[in-house]
């Protein structure tokens, strides 16, 4: 019903840069909000930044000075400006998004993944 395609990962040298893209499409009346979420081997799956309302956002605090998360919900679109990367931040990186559908009915939905790999 809905697809949200990430793209943007790869291989990094540490303190280099990636911009990652999420796209949602499909049977959508509404996007409440669109959140990118990583995971390192062995660890948990963590969100560390969030759109909603078209425009408003919040990233963690250990990454925002880094991190830029753009784009806008109600066009289905957020980008994430990542900035100075480290070994440390090696994960996949997941799009995530809290959608009204045309039938009412709210679910949530994740991308595929894309792989994010910072080289020391």
């Amino acid at each position: 019903q809905v697809q949200l395609v990430e793209s943007g990962g790869g291989l990094v040298q540490t303190w280099g840069s990636l911009n990652l893209s999420c796209v949602a499409s499909g049977s959508i009346f509404r996007i409440i909000s669109m959140g990118w979420y990583r995971q390192a081997p062995g660890n948990q799956r963590e969100v560390f930044a969030l759109m909603w309302s078209g425009r408003r956002t919040n990233v963690a605090e250990s990454v925002q000075v880094r991190f830029t998360l753009s784009g806008d919900t109600y066009k289905n679109t957020v980008y994430l400006q990542m900035n100075r990367l480290q070994p440390e931040e090696t994960a996949a990186y997941y799009c995530n998004a809290d959608v009204m559908l045309v039938t009412g009915i709210s679910d949530y939905y994740w991308g595929q993944g894309t792989q994010v790999t910072v080289s020391s």
